[in-house]
């Protein structure tokens, strides 16, 4: 422990306790639960940082699409500072809808309009009351909901709570915010229908310390590359032959970088220089050209970053080495197990649902 989280360790204690009295509050009912009609899937963690909820929750989108259901994917957007909806096949964003989205949810709208189909409709409502998000789109005839970063989001009741767990660093050094990166005790398990360890195919030390505190199915998620692509539209894919020719240098602005670096060196794509920004990071004309300098000074032909940073990243620069993203998706190991699983809670929480 480094001396800042030292000296941050009883604000963790009163953190930790405060976090443990609301969750009683509500299991006693004082903090009033409200419920939506629909059928509520929550996707979350215990932790900050990257997870691979975006991922997981397109994932679910596009088998419930694929099932002819109306789907809504709640979230806050980050800092949740705005009420609105987009979704229902649109076309990509323009930049100043960006500004007012946020990138997570962008890139939720982005690709949810990608996958739409005849059989399903889709929207993306962003803003910090997920309840009245819901509310409306229930009285536009949507009636499976997916709450994304739900699981600390107590006031809307879920049928389905499933929580992810980083497998490269579960725990945040197993101390609560601010002195660690625990958003809730581990005993907050408790409450999971459904554990799915991401960046893993097999964690027996994990899912022994995952045990002790909860007895919820555990499944395992890989980070699976779909494409290098163009930001000029997310159809523009890079030729696999080309890309595994090319020297890139990577950067991004995630929660977790590092599992992004190691993302491509497990794709076999050459890195020869990296760097990272905070979470979300806005890229101005000055950190284009600081990446364009240190690209070229470690011999790199291109750029490479995620698919939220691009929507970040703003006008490439005229002359400069190319950029490209990774777009990704969610590899869930044994699927048909894991989709049983959620059709048993749910059949017990709604009988007659099925998903």
């Amino acid at each position: 422990m480094t001396f800042t989280e030292t000296l941050l360790w009883p604000v963790s204690v009163a953190y930790s306790l405060g976090a443990r009295l609301r969750v009683r509050l509500y299991r006693a009912g004082i903090f009033r639960q409200h419920t939506l009609k629909g059928v509520v899937i929550s996707v979350g963690n215990i932790t900050v940082g990257g997870t691979g909820k975006t991922p997981m929750v397109l994932w679910l989108a596009e088998r419930l699409l694929a099932e002819g259901k109306s789907v809504t994917i709640l979230t806050r957007g980050y800092r949740g500072f705005l009420n609105r909806s987009d979704g229902e096949g649109t076309a990509p964003q323009t930049a100043s809808k960006l500004a007012i989205l946020g990138d997570e949810p962008e890139l939720l709208v982005r690709r949810i309009a990608s996958r739409a189909s005849p059989e399903g409709r889709s929207r993306v409502a962003v803003g910090a009351d997920r309840l009245a998000s819901g509310s409306a789109a229930e009285r536009e005839g949507f009636d499976w909901f997916l709450l994304d970063d739900g699981f600390q989001h107590l006031r809307l009741a879920r049928d389905l709570d499933i929580v992810l767990i980083d497998a490269t660093n579960p725990f945040g050094g197993g101390r609560l915010l601010p002195s660690g990166r625990l958003r809730e005790p581990k005993s907050a398990l408790r409450r999971a229908d459904i554990i799915v360890i991401t960046r893993s195919k097999h964690a027996p030390a994990l899912e022994a310390a995952i045990r002790r505190d909860s007895s919820a199915p555990i499944f395992f998620a890989t980070t699976r590359l779909d494409a290098i692509a163009r930001p000029a539209t997310i159809r523009q894919d890079l030729p696999v032959a080309e890309w595994r020719t090319r020297r890139f240098f990577a950067f991004c602005g995630i929660g977790n970088p590092g599992a992004f670096f190691d993302d491509l060196r497990e794709w076999g794509i050459t890195r020869v220089g990296t760097a990272k920004f905070p979470d979300h990071h806005r890229y101005s004309e000055s950190d284009r050209t600081r990446l364009q300098a240190d690209a070229r000074r470690v011999g790199a032909d291109a750029l490479l970053c995620t698919e939220k940073d691009i929507l970040n990243y703003g006008e490439a620069q005229p002359g400069g080495l190319p950029v490209f993203f990774a777009r990704v998706s969610l590899a869930m190991q044994n699927e048909d197990a894991f989709w049983s699983a959620a059709e048993e809670i749910l059949a017990r929480r709604r009988p007659g649902i099925s998903l």
